[in-house]
Formats: structure tokens, sequence, C-alpha cells
């Protein structure tokens, strides 16, 4: 049995009470951090809460080698994940191989930023369009610095349609977790090369550390909230499209917005 187990936003207590049990009954049990991590613990308060040891997988450990799933032939298999288990398309892809092999597979949900974002900002979930993710920059072989243009791609399609757009932000092991700030200079930085307009004069939320006793959530037109301090990470973006009027009044009240969110709203 291979039972995949969200383990929610920021510390070790955000696991639900099914979620520990299915843990302290496991014989083995995994951890992954790259596709999110609880930057509220670390592995030996989890350890000390579960009362298991927790071994942790990298990233070729789930998606190219994942020798470790013939143990969930015949013993019991925990595999945590930051958030809600199976957002990520790589635990979609693990149940499969594990299903292919035979496993039976078990799931136990998390709270997940998808939705959290939803209830700090105030933003109505079913106004929220496809999601993006942006990458750190890279150097090419011929020494030029490489910024993807598919995420600001998905903001204007989105925009173009009146949805909002959760933006992810990168975690690299060697360059560190993006921030909103250099997020936004990314994203106008392409739009400066391209010249349309998208991301300047919108609005945009910055969020960090959501699950936390004091999460920061901070709104302001995306010039602007460029320059805005969110401190620690973890920390995400969002760029909404049109804005009903209740929404408007959510990020001026809750996000503490400027009031001319209120003259465009719906």
């Amino acid at each position: 049995m291979l039972t995949f187990i969200g383990l929610g936003l920021f510390d070790e207590y955000d696991i639900s009470l099914k979620g520990l049990e299915a843990v302290r009954e496991a014989d083995l049990v995994y951890v992954e951090f790259y596709t999110s991590c609880l930057m509220g613990t670390d592995l030996e308060k989890m350890e000390k809460l579960y009362g298991k040891k927790v071994h942790v997988l990298a990233r070729e450990d789930v998606e190219q080698q994942p020798d470790w799933l013939n143990e969930a032939r015949d013993r019991k298999v925990a595999f945590l994940t930051g958030g809600d288990t199976m957002v990520s398309t790589t635990h979609v892809d693990l149940r499969l191989r594990a299903e292919k092999l035979g496993i039976e597979t078990r799931l136990v949900h998390g709270a997940s930023i998808a939705s959290a974002v939803s209830g700090l900002t105030g933003l109505q979930n079913y106004r929220f369009g496809k999601s993006a993710s942006i990458p750190h920059p890279y150097v090419s072989g011929r020494g030029t610095l490489v910024i993807s243009e598919t995420p600001y791609d998905i903001i204007k399609q989105n925009s173009e349609l009146g949805l909002h757009t959760l933006v992810f932000l990168d975690i690299d092991k060697e360059k560190g977790y993006m921030t909103v700030n250099r997020a936004l200079e990314l994203l106008l930085e392409v739009e400066k090369r391209r010249g349309e307009g998208v991301i300047d004069r919108a609005v945009a939320v910055g969020i960090a550390r959501a699950g936390s006793k004091k999460p920061v959530v901070k709104a302001d037109y995306a010039k602007n909230l460029k320059d805005f301090d969110f401190g620690e990470p973890l920390q995400i973006l969002v760029i909404p499209g049109k804005l009903h009027f209740l929404e408007a009044e959510a990020l001026v009240k809750l996000a503490g917005g400027p009031e001319k969110f209120l003259e465009n709203a719906e």
C-alpha cells in the first residue's frame, strides 16, 4: 500500500489527523521537498511528532528512478508532500507508476495554497484561470540570460478573459526561493521587450508564509508592489483579472490595496 499524504502549508501541525494516523501506521515514510516545503518546521520536528524516521527523496528519486516504490508491494509506505497531494503532475505520474506495478494507492489530502489564496485575498476561486509558474532565469550556451515568456503569455490570456492568474514561484536547490519582487521584475522585463502593457497597469497581490500565524498579504498595482518587502519565503503571486466589487473591497480592506481598486470593480 502506498499512501500519498498532503502536509498542508506551513509547519508539522498542518497535517490532518487522518494523515497523522496514516504516517504512524506506515512501515516506511518518505518525503520530497522540491515541489514545495514547510518553512515553519524541519525534519527533526516532523519526526518527533510522527514518531517515525522520515527519508528525504531527491527529485531524481521521484521522477526518474523511484525504485523505492517496490517497498510498497508488501509494506505500508507513506509518501509526504507539502500542500495537498496530487496537485503536482509529478505526484500523479508517481501514482500511475505505482498502479502499473500493482500497488494499491490511497490519498490523504491536506490544505492547498490554491484554496488558501482565495481565503487570504478574498478573490473568488471560480474566477481563476490557468495557473502559471515563473522559473529562475538561466544563462544559455551563448552566454545570454534567458527569461521564460510563458507565464507572461498565460497571464495575458487569462486577463483577456477577465480571469485571475495564480503564479507559482520557483524553488531551486542552488538559486533558492523566488520572491514576489523578483517575479514581478521578470514579468516587467518581458513586458519591456514586447511592449504590450499587460503587467505594468495590472493589479497584483503578493502572499508570503501562508498558513503561518501572521501571513503577509499585500495588494497594489504591479509596478508599485515590486518594491514591497514580503520578508521570508515561501511566497506566491496573483495577477487578478476583472474584479467583482466584493473582491475589490476585500483587496482594499484585507490586503491594504488602494481605494482606486473600487472604482474599476464590476
